[in-house]
């Protein structure tokens, strides 16, 4: 799989991230470096123990990575659940997350799919 496959597989933005990060080994560092961050369990684990602080920022960072690397279609749904967080909708937020989750395993799924091929 290449990067530009990947990026079709998670509904990403490719000529994005490559105008932002300037070559396509740069942009396959910095994607699979995703699998390792903790922002969806944490939030995940937030929403469970209704902390709605660390949820905000967990769901804020978890934007913030998918914005910066062009993950277009999880930015969305996270960013979706940081507004509602950010609102003080904790329901809102918890109602939101079964579609972050789909988002993410898609994600993921691509991601470990690029990884496969890298190794």
């Amino acid at each position: 799989m290449t990067v530009k496959e990947c990026y079709e597989a998670l509904e990403g933005n490719y000529d994005e991230v490559l105008g932002r990060l300037m070559a396509e080994d740069r942009i396959r560092r910095f994607a699979l470096k995703f699998l390792a961050d903790g922002s969806y369990e944490l939030l995940k684990t937030s929403l469970a123990e209704k902390d709605q602080e660390t949820a905000f920022r967990a769901a804020h960072t978890l934007k913030g990575v998918c914005q910066n690397l062009s993950f277009t279609k999880l930015y969305h749904s996270s960013s979706s659940a940081t507004e509602a967080l950010r609102d003080g909708d904790f329901a809102q937020a918890e109602s939101l997350f079964a579609q972050l989750t789909s988002d993410y395993n898609q994600t993921i799924l691509a991601l470990q799919a690029l990884q496969g091929e890298s190794v």
